[in-house]
């Protein structure tokens, strides 16, 4: 394998750069770092082998798997509901106990608990982490026509590995005022599969929600599908929602969550903007702040 680098990011909590623990890191480098990977990845990123793998994830013979992986990624399960879980995807898509999480009150909140990238402003020139192409408006959306609010303004990238919470919630007091879902393939959104095809934002299956929230204008919010994720599920009701309400979650697999902002609407957290345009993440908990609402503190 060519470049079988570990995948490091910032942790503010511990206060230190920390490296992963990959679900399936070796099986995740055989198809992204070898020719013959790349060309199977190809075959396996359908949409009917994913959904397949991931309907086994939803029966009960996957409760086997729920020990160990808690064992081998040091799960704190003290933080969640405690079951019973009927199979790996019950574990997997399990919720926070109450109070374990708050959403902070003036700024942006994560509205999702994982690995952030964010920038003030898309541009096409930005090549790593994320290629600038890759947060085009206009592709992500796959809509030209409703895409120009979000010309020029930040984004926010928030992935999800197979060892994180992987329920997502709105930022804010709101409505949504449309929706749509864009066909794609199911390819990994993890780091190591970017660096050998660095569109998949632009070509997975995504879900697209425009939101028109109280504090940061409009938001398009989009739930990228990846590699064997079963299903993304939205859970929300109705068109109104108040802020750290559940939008949805992921079946299994590791997937991603990004929101596109109007220009000066929202402006990213120093510590963020810094690590992200280093190439490094930053891993955020649930409900903490990751932008500002008028510029820097």
């Amino acid at each position: 394998m060519k470049n079988s680098s570990p995948i490091k990011f910032w942790n503010p909590y511990s206060k230190k750069i920390e490296e992963e623990s990959v679900y399936g890191d070796r099986a995740l480098r055989l198809l992204y770092e070898t020719s013959i990977g790349q060309r199977l990845s190809e075959v396996l990123s359908s949409s009917i082998f994913s959904k397949l793998y991931g309907g086994f994830q939803n029966s009960p013979l996957s409760r086997s798997k729920i020990l160990p992986f808690i064992k081998n990624f040091h799960i704190q399960t003290e933080e969640f509901e405690t079951g019973p879980f009927r199979s790996f995807n019950d574990f997997f898509s399990r919720r926070f106990l109450p109070g374990r999480r708050v959403f902070c009150k003036d700024d942006l909140p994560a509205f999702a608990e994982g690995r952030y990238l964010g920038f003030d402003k898309v541009t096409s020139k930005m090549d790593f982490p994320i290629k600038g192409d890759s947060l085009n408006s206009s592709k992500l959306l796959g809509d030209a026509d409703k895409c120009q609010p979000f010309a020029g303004g930040p984004a926010l990238i928030a992935r999800l590995c197979p060892v994180d919470y992987h329920r997502f919630h709105f930022p804010d007091d709101g409505d949504v005022v449309d929706r749509w879902k864009v066909e794609g393939r199911l390819q990994s959104v993890n780091p190591v599969a970017l660096r050998w095809k660095g569109d998949v934002f632009i070509t997975n299956e995504r879900q697209i929600t425009i939101l028109k929230t109280k504090n940061f204008g409009l938001l398009a919010y989009i739930e990228v599908g990846a590699i064997f994720v079963g299903k993304i599920i939205q859970t929300y009701v109705g068109n109104h929602f108040k802020r750290g309400d559940e939008k949805g979650y992921f079946l299994f697999g590791a997937s991603t969550v990004i929101i596109l902002g109007e220009p000066g609407k929202f402006f990213i957290d120093p510590l963020i903007l810094k690590n992200s345009l280093a190439g490094l993440e930053t891993f955020v908990r649930l409900g903490d702040r990751v932008a500002l609402s008028k510029g820097v503190k």
